[in-house]
């Protein structure tokens, strides 16, 4: 594993802005599945099918909690693409919530230390890309900086204080087979990020834009509150 040893990093992933057929039934899951803290909805009737190349992967304290942010999300409309169950690395589950959004929620614990409980410890969002050391290289040069770093497998980005949402990179194909999904998918991704460094667009296609207040949004654009 390679480490970078500076966590400062002067581009960051200010906000994760998911776009949405139904504005206010969107608001409503994503209230109810606990994660309308950590992203921003805005309308489009953008064409997307099959895979659309990312996840938003939260990180919780152990297996009841991994189950109650699941039933919470399938009660909310959620389809299960993957059922909560043990692995190598702990215990975890997948599931797309009614926007085609695929979210997995997962502990690196096997056995609860406690009671479940509506907290989140982490929330990454994970681009699937084609290159994980190009693509690594091509936000480096973007000015984000490397705390993680697993060969050509995987890259985590440093974030600061403010960012509800780190960023990471894995082999689209890999993380297609994680999540349960074909990786075969044709047009939006349906995702845009905000950046301190204006807007641009990935060698995978993944969109950034100028990361903006809530309060100086448009009216098709939201917290998922």
């Amino acid at each position: 594993m390679e480490t970078n040893a500076s966590t400062a990093s002067t581009t960051s992933l200010e906000s994760v802005t998911i776009e949405v057929a139904d504005l206010e039934a969107a608001r409503r899951f994503y209230a109810a599945f606990g994660v309308d803290r950590h992203i921003r909805l805005r309308e489009s009737e953008a064409d997307s099918t099959g895979f659309r190349g990312f996840t938003l992967a939260l990180t919780v304290s152990g297996p009841a909690t991994v189950d109650a942010f699941l039933g919470a999300a399938v009660d909310a409309g959620a389809t299960v693409l993957k059922p909560a169950a043990k692995s190598l690395w702990g215990y975890g589950g997948v599931v797309q919530a009614p926007d085609g959004t695929i979210c997995k929620v997962a502990t690196s614990a096997k056995k609860d230390s406690g009671p479940a409980t509506r907290e989140i410890d982490e929330v990454v969002l994970l681009l699937g890309v084609e290159d994980v050391k190009a693509s690594k290289q091509y936000y480096v040069g973007r000015g984000l900086t490397v705390a993680r770093s697993f060969g050509g497998k995987y890259a985590e980005f440093a974030a600061d204080d403010a960012s509800p949402v780190k960023l990471a990179l894995y082999k689209r194909r890999g993380l297609a087979k994680d999540l349960g999904v074909p990786t075969d998918g044709t047009g939006s991704h349906r995702v845009v990020l905000g950046s301190t460094a204006g807007a641009f667009t990935d060698p995978d296609g993944f969109a950034w834009e100028a990361a903006t207040r809530l309060d100086t949004a448009s009216p098709r654009e939201s917290a998922a509150s």
